[in-house]
Order: structure tokens, then sequence, then C-alpha cells
């Protein structure tokens, strides 16, 4: 180590997936079990989020399905190789990758909270406008099939006019 360096530790990110041959507790379980392996090594847990089963861009080792795992967490540069090596001879999981991340301050945090509220209010108010006008289209349906109901012609008066369009001179 240099002597004008600090030892302190970094902010890393770990993203994980685990196959679909288990269901969704046993890949929680995997999940507990990669968090305590960052644990177990002196990492410092974070943020953490269990995304779950979501469709692989392409097979890995003949499997087309994964859970997804991700991890935020605090730990000294020395220690990273064993986490590393471990989760790479693990048969559970099929990758991971770990990346340096900046750390995020208070501000950054509540930054993003208030984005994440406004995207959320946005979904909220464009799915109360699409079953507005889901409702507004079956009321409008409703209505089209009424009159076509009440517009219902007498066969007597389709005979008449038929007999009248048939016995007309200027018809030919």
């Amino acid at each position: 180590m240099s002597k004008t360096k600090k030892a302190e530790s970094t902010h890393y990110e770990i993203l994980f997936i685990l196959p679909n041959k288990f269901t969704d507790d046993e890949a929680k379980t995997l999940a507990g079990w990669v968090e305590k392996t960052l644990v177990e090594n002196g990492a410092t847990i974070t943020a953490t989020e269990y995304w779950g089963k979501k469709k692989l861009a392409y097979e890995i080792k003949h499997n087309a399905y994964g859970y997804y795992g991700l991890f935020e967490f605090d730990l000294e540069g020395k220690n990273l190789a064993k986490i590393d090596n471990s989760l790479r001879l693990s048969a559970d999981v099929l990758r991971h990758q770990i990346v340096v991340k900046p750390k995020k301050s208070a501000e950054d945090l509540a930054r993003a909270k208030v984005i994440r509220a406004k995207i959320d209010s946005k979904k909220a108010e464009a799915e109360k406008v699409k079953a507005e006008g889901e409702k507004k289209a079956s009321a409008t349906l409703k209505s089209k099939e009424k009159e076509k109901d009440t517009k219902k012609v007498d066969l007597k008066d389709l005979d008449e006019k038929l007999e009248g369009i048939l016995n007309a001179d200027d018809l030919i």
C-alpha cells in the first residue's frame, strides 16, 4: 500500500444470476448464501435487491431464465478476490459481476426517492387514464349495440320498399 493513500473501504455492487432449476424460495435462500459470503469476508451491505425470475438475453448453461439479485456493499479491496473466487467456484451461481460504485450521499438518495415518487405517480395516473378510456369505450360500445337493437326495421316495411324499387319505371 502506498504511504499517501488511506486504507478505507470501497463501495461495490454485485449482480448475480442463479439458475432456473431452483424454486423462488430456494433462490432466495441462495441469495442469502451470497449475502453471508459477503459478510464473512468483511463486507458491510448497504443495499439489497432481489429481482426474481427474469428471461436471460441468451442461454447460459442451458438456462433461458434465471433469478437475479443485487447487493451494494462496502469492503476493503484485499478481500474482494476471496469473494470473487468463492462465487466463481460455486455451481449454484451462473454469472456474477462486481463493480466499483460511487457512494451515494444523503442528498443523492433523497433526490432518487423524489424521482421514484414522480415516476410512480405518473404510472398511476397513466393507468387511471387508461382505465377511464376503457370504461368510456365500453359504454360507447354498449350504447351502439342499444341503437342497433332499437333501429330494427319491420319485415313488411322492407317488402314494401323492395316492391317499390322493383316496380319503378326508371330502373333500367
